[in-house]
């Protein structure tokens, strides 16, 4: 019998930083059980998920995976090498100098700012995984055409779409739910654009998009993807640098859910007046739109553009039908067979939009965006088989070992001897037998008291260990929802009947009078015990089927969610005052929103615990307080278990602890057969980390609010008649190995003598190391224009740069100058040569700021972010913000030294603020956060309040002393010449023992 795998893989699943490519990996046995053992490396594709097998197991995954594909496994073998090839092509891509990555400097500039090697990201950048299906489009669109190794990923591409696709070129990007394929395709459309507006004449790039989705929830959740939208992912999640938002702006977007696609009927005949018009042998009216009405009525804002790029979110459910697939629904009975017929006609009208587009617009590619880029049931290809168009893989293992999702845990064992299968890890096959048949309507006649004991038990069993998340929820500062419990179920009989179980419903005996059973599952119940209907119900009825389609709900459905619907629209008014307001809102609209917000505070959904669900809720349902699933339905393949169980797997807190990876999150799961990594072994359910919504309080603190200019870069022209230079500590620059590489290295073969390789050889003469520096000072920094150096101003530099060199340059390590020589290190060493000559000058001419010619100004008023770090609740009379994140206990003890100064007018913490400060470190461009801006009255008068940035620091590293140098000798000085922004000045505290002493003596000197 197989030993369990151990339990370290199930507490510490996390290996890998979110923002690195991986590089370590748990080993799987050849069973795909993890053997407790961390492997070097990133995890090769293979398409075969690791799965907790039961105690007594049937045949391998390898055999039932390859039997059902039923050719060995060679395509997917194929199709593994391809993508796989293509990893490691991207990896050489990644690594040589920008000159030879074969794109536009548009897209290099793109590909820099994501990596973050020019921007300092307030908040989430983006991961590794984003990045490289992001690469992957790009290399595959500017940098393969070009290169001989591109050729091979090319013609597979082509071929994969001339088999399934002709006329249509495809390519699929595989990514685990919740690793944020939204976010990519932000950044995709950033790209194209910002190439096709400075490069008009180019076919590679577009800036009309056409996005279709599976249902209305993705398409309302996609409006981030509008530039123009208040809450667009290129400003909030700074996918541009600021330059390149105005030109994200004539972007063209349409997004659609695929349903729109559908030919409509013009004219509205009943079926008489239909024959009338017919008459007795009269050909059928032509009533329905033409493709080119649909696509006007779709599309308009793309009508008469060309060479359009397409995105299919979720876009296994868009294919052309195998023309000599074998059917499958001959085979196929009951749900399985309504399931795939429902499959096949969304995928036909989803593909002959997409079809449509192409003969009437011209769609250059289409990119699908997908968890699970499968062929589903219906399609005429054995359901499960990956879409060949597909390029790119972040599995679920993947993003488990990242910590980018949550870990799900489903049954592996149980107290039934003798069984091949725990109960609960096929619940279906165990009550379907007991379940309704009938269709949607007919639960009425249905009680629900008489549900299968069977399923009673398991919704109990998943049930008690939800209550136990929801005490520690309860416990837990600061966390405002609920945890959230989903049921999906097969129908709506079903959906009724389990909705009535866990939350109560109204029996009407044979006299008429009303009976209230309440719910059985005290936490999801929707009526009081006075046997009142609450205000806020806790439990919500769902066919999500109806809400995606956009068209209005059906009769029975209604009336099924009738009092939900009421109690909403009671909320709302009590909300809004606005009974109109309420009324007006159609029940669909109303139970999407509900459905919309579930987990989110302050909304309709906010306090919703459990919801149950016809059909598996929607794809694109963002909810990240899920922690417990239970199917009520069959599930035929691996590729729904993957679309319900990823329901659960969105994180909910994406900070970094201190090891910079991100803590585990565990789902628990009962009633799909997931065949993925999970074991019931004790694990401590952590409640989820507080979260804290920070936000400025107005209008009660508005006398309290801080304004700051936003700084984009520096002017500063120091007069050239006779050069002179101030030293200080920061202008000193030691090279250490840490900073310039191993000076010695030891290196051993198999046998024989080892050797040291050290840089000893390096001798240069100190006057060449000079010359050298004081040319790349006046190269960098001293020009006429861009193209001719002031030469004149060489003999004036030569000493100053000797004067640095003998007073500030310190070796360490076995390090020699001349390696000072070495680019980036001469980028440093000028920085603080010029930085000198500023600061000596800095009275004899102005520097001048630069502020951003799109949102020049920034102010407290406009902070609100949640978050789970370390807060400090600040006070209502010092800050004009709720909370203080604090990075460090120092900083939370500023906080309360300041708070205390009588000097103090207002302070604030700069988190979610945007206040950000420019600098350079060697050639690369940078931003600065500096930690705290503190008004202090130094004048006695509250009309001319000093601005003082305050920084706190530990151990200061070198970037420490360019960030206080762009902070004192361009910053301040900058700002300060403007003049509209007030007077500002600068500290940094490095003595954290006594802070409250060091600011003390700050601000006394500030008042002198």
């Amino acid at each position: 019998m197989k030993s369990n795998p151990p339990s370290s893989f199930f507490e510490q699943p996390i290996l890998n930083s979110p923002y690195k490519c991986p590089s370590r990996r748990w080993e799987l046995d050849d069973n795909r059980q993890p053997t407790g053992r961390i492997l070097p490396g990133r995890r090769e594709v293979a398409f075969v998920t690791p799965v907790p097998q039961p105690r007594r197991r049937g045949p391998s995954q390898d055999e039932m995976i390859y039997e059902e594909i039923g050719d060995g496994g060679q395509k997917y073998q194929k199709l593994a090498h391809i993508i796989n090839s293509l990893r490691q092509q991207l990896a050489k891509w990644r690594d040589l100098p920008q000159t030879k990555w074969q794109v536009t400097a548009q897209t290099a500039r793109l590909l820099q700012h994501w990596r973050g090697r020019n921007h300092k990201f307030q908040g989430v950048r983006p991961f590794f995984c984003q990045m490289e299906a992001a690469e992957t489009v790009i290399w595959l669109t500017e940098a393969a055409p070009k290169i001989k190794a591109g050729r091979q990923f090319l013609e597979h591409l082509q071929a994969a779409n001339d088999g399934a696709n002709p006329g249509l070129f495809r390519l699929a990007l595989k990514m685990a739910t919740g690793a944020g394929k939204t976010t990519v395709m932000a950044m995709l459309i950033a790209w194209q654009t910002v190439n096709a507006v400075r490069r008009p004449n180019s076919r590679r790039f577009t800036r009309g998009f056409l996005i279709a989705t599976p249902g209305i929830t993705i398409k309302d959740r996609l409006r981030v993807l509008l530039p123009h939208d208040p809450n667009s992912y290129y400003k909030e999640r700074e996918l541009a640098p600021g330059d390149m938002l105005g030109d994200i702006t004539r972007a063209k977007i349409v997004i659609t859910n695929y349903h729109a696609f559908k030919l409509r009927e013009k004219t509205d005949f009943s079926p008489g007046g239909r024959a009338l018009m017919q008459g007795r042998k009269g050909s059928e009216l032509k009533t329905k739109e033409t493709e080119g009405e649909m696509l006007q009525r779709v599309m308009p804002e793309l009508m008469g553009m060309k060479n359009i790029l397409a995105f299919n979110d979720e876009g296994h459910h868009c294919y052309r039908e195998r023309p000599s697939g074998e059917s499958e629904e001959a085979n196929l009975t009951g749900d399985a067979r309504k399931e795939a017929e429902k499959n096949q006609e969304a995928a036909r009208v989803w593909i002959s939009g997409l079809e449509a587009a192409q003969r009437k617009l011209g769609l250059n590619r289409i990119f699908d965006l997908s968890a699970t880029p499968f062929f589903l049931r219906g399609s005429g290809y054995k359901e499960g088989t990956l879409f060949p168009w597909t390029m790119s893989d972040f599995s679920l293992i993947d993003a488990i070992e990242c910590g980018i999702v949550k870990l799900p845990r489903v049954p592996v064992s149980d107290n039934i001897p003798g069984a091949d299968m725990p109960q609960y890890r096929q619940l279906w096959e165990t009550i379907r037998g007991d379940m309704p048949k009938k269709g949607r309507g007919k639960a009425a006649e249905l009680d629900p008291l008489k549900l299968p004991e069977k399923l009673k038990t398991a919704l109990e069993a998943l049930y008690g260990h939800y209550e136990k998340v929801f005490d520690q929820w309860q416990q837990a500062d600061n966390v405002e929802v609920p945890p959230c419990f989903i049921i999906v179920c097969n129908n709506t009989s079903t959906s009724k009947l389990v909705y009535d179980y866990v939350a109560g419903f109204q029996r009407k005996p044979e006299d008429g009078s009303a009976m209230l059973i309440n719910g059985h599952l005290k936490l999801f119940q929707n009526f009081d015990h006075h046997e009142k209907p609450l205000a806020r119900p806790r439990t919500l009825l769902i066919d999500s089927e109806q809400l995606e389609s956009g068209e209005a709900l059906d009769k029975n459905f209604r009336a099924m969610a009738a009092d939900e619907i009421e109690r909403f629209r009671q909320e709302i008014q009590a909300r809004t005052g606005n009974r109109r307001q309420a009324e007006n809102l159609s029940d669909q609209d109303l139970l999407r929103e509900v459905m919309n917000t579930v987990g989110k505070p302050g909304t309709l959904g906010a306090q919703i615990r459990c919801v149950v669900s016809v059909s598996m809720l929607t794809e694109g349902w963002d909810a990240n307080n899920v922690t417990h699933i239970l199917g009520v339905r069959a599930f035929g393949t691996q590729l729904l278990c993957e679309q319900v169980v990823g329901r659960a797997l969105r994180r909910q807190s994406y900070d970094l602890n201190d090891n910079d990876l991100f803590n585990v999150e565990y789902a628990d799961v009962l009633g799909i057969p997931f065949d993925f990594t999970a074991e019931p072994v004790l694990v401590t359910h952590k409640p989820p980390q507080p979260i804290v919504h920070v936000r400025a309080v107005r209008p009660e603190r508005d006398h309290l609010e801080i304004r700051f200019p936003r700084v984009e870069g520096y002017r500063a022209e120091p007069p050239t008649e006779r050069l002179s230079a101030t030293f200080n500590d920061d202008s000193s620059l030691t090279l250490t190995p840490e900073l310039v590489g191993a000076t010695i290295t030891h290196n051993e073969g198999i046998i024989g003598k080892g050797v040291d390789l050290t840089v000893k050889h390096l001798r240069s003469r100190s006057t060449t190391v000079t010359y050298h520096l004081a040319h790349h000072l006046l190269e960098t920094k001293w020009r006429d224009g861009v193209d001719h150096p002031k030469l004149y101003l060489y003999g004036q530099l030569k000493p100053i740069t000797k004067q640095w060199r003998n007073s500030r340059l310190r070796c360490q390590g076995g390090v020699k100058p001349s390696q000072l020589l070495y680019r980036q290190l001469a980028d440093k060493a000028c920085e603080r040569i010029h930085a000198g000559i500023v600061s000596r000058h800095v009275g004899d001419y102005p520097i001048q700021a630069i502020l951003s010619p799109y949102n020049p100004a920034g102010s407290t008023a406009h902070v609100h972010f949640s978050t789970t770090k370390k807060t400090y609740k600040t006070d209502p009379r010092r800050c004009p913000i709720n909370y203080a994140v604090c990075d460090s206990d120092w900083e939370a003890e500023f906080c309360r030294v300041v708070e205390s100064h009588p000097q103090v007018c207002s302070y604030v913490k700069n988190q979610g603020l945007g206040f950000t400060v420019p600098y350079r470190y060697g050639s690369e461009a940078r931003r600065y956060l500096p930690d705290f801006i503190v008004l202090i009255n130094d004048r006695d008068g509250q009309d001319d309040l000093l601005h003082l940035v305050v920084e706190i620091k530990g151990y200061r590293r070198e970037d420490a002393k360019e960030k206080k140098k762009a902070m004192e000798i361009y910053w301040i000085p900058g700002v300060n010449w403007r003049g509209d922004y007030g007077r500002w000045k600068f500290a940094e505290l490095t003595d954290g023992e006594d802070i409250e002493k060091t600011f003390a003596a700050v601000v006394k000197k500030l008042l002198q």
